[in-house]
């Protein structure tokens, strides 16, 4: 085979190429001291290790020596240990590999529980970890990458919300070039620029899911563990909030239903006054899965019912205070059983959601996503 045409396999690739610095002493090391390590070759005779190894000996007109890998466990791991231990790479790098290679630990698993032939086939799929375009990769799948690559769970997400949703950030971020913290505030930065304009016309019902910045509380931190919503879309401040002209967009008499979790309770107020409503009530979304907070452990949100004028529901019936449905696995998601309530309190009347993700016949819908 001629060596310049011998192909590399998908593995030897996770971890970002090297500097021309470090090659150019990978090459010198080479043509002086000659090729120490073997490059790894996969049965079908691609390299899954070496790759700059292989290139500084075609360079230099050195016989490359090879070694094959006897394919026994995680090609993954294999190419994993090879490398964490050669290269000066930073979390947010290792971040980022972990949540590349990641498809292919998954793929290593299907393929060996496949296997197995204790097993039905209809079972089989059933039990298989399902991950989605959309959906982050299963907490499990995502906690073992986050082991291997000695980062943190949180690192993990972040990069992979980064490579989803702002490529081009994230192939810094496999650079080196930047963090994965300052990649999120300038991605958040982003966003906030493309926010589209308020809405101009009137409406009577209001459903808001307000970004909340969780600084605001003076309670929690960057370091902590309840509610990172940067990582998912960009916070507001309540200046930011109260700055939006909801007020013009209400009718003389108005309903406003906002989301705030109890540890922002009572920095809303401020909001709702300035939007041109009063607090009313409450309904309460227990969520059945926790969250842990300082103080408690929290499952439960609240979707508070604030009105302008005279606006009591079109509907008099009185609905339980309490509901209890099991959160889904996106950050932030509200189960639309609530939408549900509004629209069977509230019968008639030019509807709006602020914040929205998604279009809903019968709803105008104002937010960046």
């Amino acid at each position: 085979m001629d060596e310049s045409e011998r192909q590399y396999h998908e593995v030897a690739n996770l971890f970002p190429p090297m500097t021309d610095g470090e090659f150019d002493n990978l090459k010198q090391s080479i043509a002086e001291r000659g090729q120490r390590d073997p490059i790894w070759l996969h049965p079908d005779g691609r390299i899954i290790d070496g790759r700059h190894r292989h290139r500084a000996c075609l360079e230099l007109g050195i016989v490359p020596k090879f070694q094959e890998w006897d394919g026994m466990g995680s090609l993954v791991e294999f190419s994993i240990d090879k490398n964490m231990n050669r290269r000066d790479l930073t979390a947010s790098q290792r971040a980022a590999i972990a949540v590349v290679y990641l498809p292919m630990l998954e793929a290593e698993a299907r393929e060996r529980q496949g296997t197995r032939t204790d097993l039905a086939k209809d079972n089989i799929v059933a039990k298989l970890p399902q991950c989605s375009e959309v959906d982050p990769p299963a907490p499990k799948s995502r906690d073992t990458a986050a082991k291997m690559m000695g980062v943190s769970p949180r690192y993990v997400s972040d990069a992979k919300t980064l490579q989803e949703d702002a490529p081009d950030l994230f192939s810094e971020v496999q650079a080196g070039t930047t963090t994965i913290q300052k990649a999120k505030r300038a991605y958040s930065k982003r966003q906030k620029k493309e926010s589209p304009p308020m809405p101009s016309e009137k409406y009577r019902v209001f459903y808001a899911d307000p970004p909340w910045s969780y600084g605001n509380s003076g309670v929690i931190g960057e370091s902590d563990n309840y509610g990172h919503v940067e990582r998912h879309y960009p916070s507001m401040t309540i200046k930011e909030l109260c700055a939006l002209d909801v007020k013009g967009m209400a009718d003389k008499d108005a309903v406003l239903f906002m989301w705030v979790t109890s540890p922002l309770l009572e920095e809303c107020f401020p909001v709702i006054k300035a939007w041109g409503f009063e607090y009313k009530t409450s309904f309460v979304w227990d969520k059945v899965a926790h969250n842990f907070g300082h103080y408690n452990s929290v499952r439960h949100e609240l979707l508070l019912v604030c009105t302008r004028g005279s606006c009591t529901p079109d509907n008099p019936k009185l609905l339980d205070s309490v509901v209890s449905i099991e959160k889904s696995r996106r950050h932030s998601e509200k189960p639309e059983e609530f939408r549900q309530i509004i629209d069977d309190l509230y019968t008639h009347g030019k509807r709006v959601e602020l914040f929205s993700r998604t279009e809903v016949p019968g709803w105008d819908s104002w937010g960046n996503e």
